[in-house]
């Protein structure tokens, strides 16, 4: 798949929904989702940020066919701090009390993960 377009048309299929449905939900013109098939324009940003969420999608996946487990790199470091492999804001220095925040936020994320999608359970 080579286009945001193509991913999100993958989507739709997946789900098992037609186009048309799928932007009646997501309040999309079918003239715009055409305009996106032919590359004339793409989703905005609010709208790529709806769609994944609709999808439950990565947005590195819709945006750019990449998984989110690849490591960001610059150079040759890698951004990482202690053992816990979280971005550190390019090296600078954050208080322990920063760092226990972002602890508590990232083990906040795996539960929501874990959680059931289905809102109504």
């Amino acid at each position: 798949m080579q286009s945001i377009y193509e991913r999100i048309e993958y989507l739709i299929k997946q789900k098992g929904l037609t186009k048309k449905s799928f932007c009646e939900q997501l309040n999309i013109s079918t003239g715009n989702m055409g305009d996106w098939k032919r590359g004339k324009s793409t989703p905005g940003t609010h709208k790529l940020i709806e769609i994944s969420a609709f999808f439950n999608a990565s947005l590195d996946w819709i945006i750019l066919g990449k998984n989110t487990t690849e490591i960001l790199r610059e150079g040759r470091e890698d951004y990482f701090f202690e053992h816990i492999g979280q971005l550190n804001c390019q090296n600078a220095e954050l208080l322990p009390k920063e760092k226990e925040f972002i602890k508590e936020y990232l083990a906040f994320t795996e539960y929501r993960k874990r959680k059931p999608t289905d809102e109504n359970s």
